[in-house]
């Protein structure tokens, strides 16, 4: 063997032996200048909970303080439990944290082009635009007619069959949306369109699930041939179908436009239909594949959430039924039982309003803050450290849980937000410190990527819940396990029963009723077979 070739093996050897020695005194240098966080394995990183994550994160930030690091392999992933840390990085530095991580399956094989996974730039700010343009305050208004309509339809249907409630809900909320976003209502959960949207939204939920896919971890993966790797076909495949299922739901609204203008007839009102408008009109420049995920992710945003966000409320009413009795006693001197609550009650009923925002605190749906934000640049914060391309996650479950914003956190009462002035206010539920957002809570994200529907969701839920308390007895069956939810970042009670039952002859003569008028507002929206 030559000189020249001994060394160059030698080079090699030496090269081998020292490249994973200058990575590891790397990422021991950045793991001192970030936020401290619980031990990890070089290379592997922290060993994390096989089992809802975010309340061994709660722990975690009693040990290691509101800001905290993991690690996922060599990728630092930041844990913030308390809303001001939230509020000062994620709205107040929005510029720095307003990208998503690299989704390598969900974002790169999967390609999906849904707002939520998009990292922040050009394209992800224009499909913002044209949703926030929907779901302004003025067209929010519009919206309430329907909302108000579909409440009534679903208080009507658990009279018929109260034990049901929980598909009756998946069905109110499923009904909302598309009737906002493409001009159709929902008849039925065994619609086609709705059990196509399930399985979208389920399969691309099972695409974020940690350590289900090594191509997270390991990128270089993803440049696997189909032919040695069947699940990147199906990956394919599904993204493949949901592009087409997206396309054919924008189609439809095109051919209900062009139906109408044969027939001299206005089309029903939808999202889809205004910003085709505002898109051709101001020629802004959207593919049409682009294009027809800003409508579809309404469904995702608004709907599974907001029916979570209901069971949850009925298993607070269950369990504190001392809640129950004062939002009832509100409805019954504010509209009384001639007559349902509507949207124009909504100023003279603030324990329900307040009651709202305590199921959005109690138990909120995104616990870890839905899909994560991304840092785009290198910052510090109170002295730590915070690297370009870090994972930053808003714990909603601690946030939610701080005894020193909610004391008594586990104990449901929308008392706390009431204000001070009110007779029903109590002060022992005002904590030493005050969350910063103007709500009260941060259960639908923070900054720009804060949920773009959130108004829209507690709009259904404020009638919803005004008129299933005004008409109905909710009431425990057994005694219940406030915690038993399901394991998956968006969570909800795991099944239950209870008693749910009309009130009086009148509640039930005057629901019936205004459930022919509801049939009718509704008739405007053609049912999806």
């Amino acid at each position: 063997m030559s000189l020249l070739s001994t060394l160059l093996s030698w080079y090699s050897l030496m090269g081998i032996i020292l490249l994973p020695i200058l990575i590891l005194i790397s990422d021991i240098i950045k793991k001192h200048r970030m936020p401290p966080g619980p031990p990890s394995l070089p290379f592997i990183g922290t060993k994390l909970p096989t089992s809802k994550p975010w309340i061994q994160f709660q722990q975690w930030a009693k040990t290691y303080g509101p800001i905290f690091t993991i690690w996922v392999g060599r990728r630092p992933t930041l844990i913030i439990s308390d809303p001001e840390v939230a509020v000062e990085l994620m709205e107040k530095r929005s510029s720095k944290y307003s990208s998503r991580p690299r989704f390598v399956v969900m974002g790169e094989i999967y390609n999906t082009k849904a707002i939520l996974v998009q990292p922040y730039g050009k394209d992800w700010s224009i499909k913002r635009k044209l949703l926030h343009r929907a779901l302004t305050p003025g067209v929010l208004k519009t919206y309430k007619s329907r909302q108000d309509a579909e409440a009534t339809r679903l208080a009507f249907g658990l009279l018929r069959d109260p034990e049901n409630w929980e598909r009756a809900f998946d069905r109110f909320t499923a009904s909302v949306v598309f009737s906002i976003a493409y001009g159709h209502r929902i008849d039925s959960l065994d619609s086609p369109v709705v059990r196509q949207r399930l399985m979208y939204a389920h399969f691309m939920a099972s695409l974020n699930v940690p350590g289900a896919y090594k191509a997270e971890s390991f990128p270089v993966l993803k440049h696997i041939p189909e032919w040695l790797a069947p699940w990147k076909r199906t990956i394919r495949e599904h993204s493949e179908m949901e592009s087409v299922a997206n396309m054919a739901l924008v189609d439809g609204v095109r051919e209900d436009i062009r139906a109408g203008k044969e027939k001299g007839e206005e089309v029903a009102p939808s999202m889809t239909k205004d910003m085709l408008a505002v898109r051709d009109e101001e020629g802004i420049s959207l593919s049409d594949k682009d294009f027809s995920y800003v409508p579809a992710s309404l469904f995702g945003a608004g709907s599974d959430t907001t029916a979570s966000s209901m069971c949850s409320a009925v298993l607070a009413l269950v369990t504190h039924q001392v809640a129950l009795e004062a939002a009832q006693t509100e409805l019954d001197s504010v509209v009384g039982s001639d007559r349902m609550p509507t949207f124009e009650d909504e100023d003279k009923l603030p324990y329900i309003r307040a009651l709202v925002k305590e199921v959005l605190r109690w138990r909120p749906v995104a616990v870890l803050g839905g899909t994560p934000h991304a840092s785009s640049e290198d910052d510090v914060y109170q002295g730590r450290y915070i690297p370009t391309g870090a994972t930053i996650l808003g714990n909603t479950w601690a946030i939610n849980l701080n005894e020193e914003y909610y004391p008594n956190p586990q104990l449901f009462n929308p008392a706390r937000f009431l204000d001070e002035k009110d007779p029903r206010y109590l002060p022992e539920l005002k904590g030493k410190k005050t969350h910063p957002a103007k709500a009260g809570h941060s259960s639908f994200g923070w900054g720009r990527r804060i949920c773009p529907g959130a108004d829209l969701a507690a709009n259904s839920l404020f009638i919803a819940l005004s008129k299933l308390i005004w008409a109905f007895d909710i009431l425990p069956t057994r005694t219940y396990d406030t915690l038993n939810y399901t394991d998956g970042f968006n969570s909800r009670p795991k099944p239950f029963k209870c008693l749910i039952r009309i009130r009086s002859e009148n509640h039930k003569e005057v629901l019936a009723a205004r459930s022919l008028q509801a049939v009718k507002e509704m008739e405007k929206f053609p049912a999806y077979d």
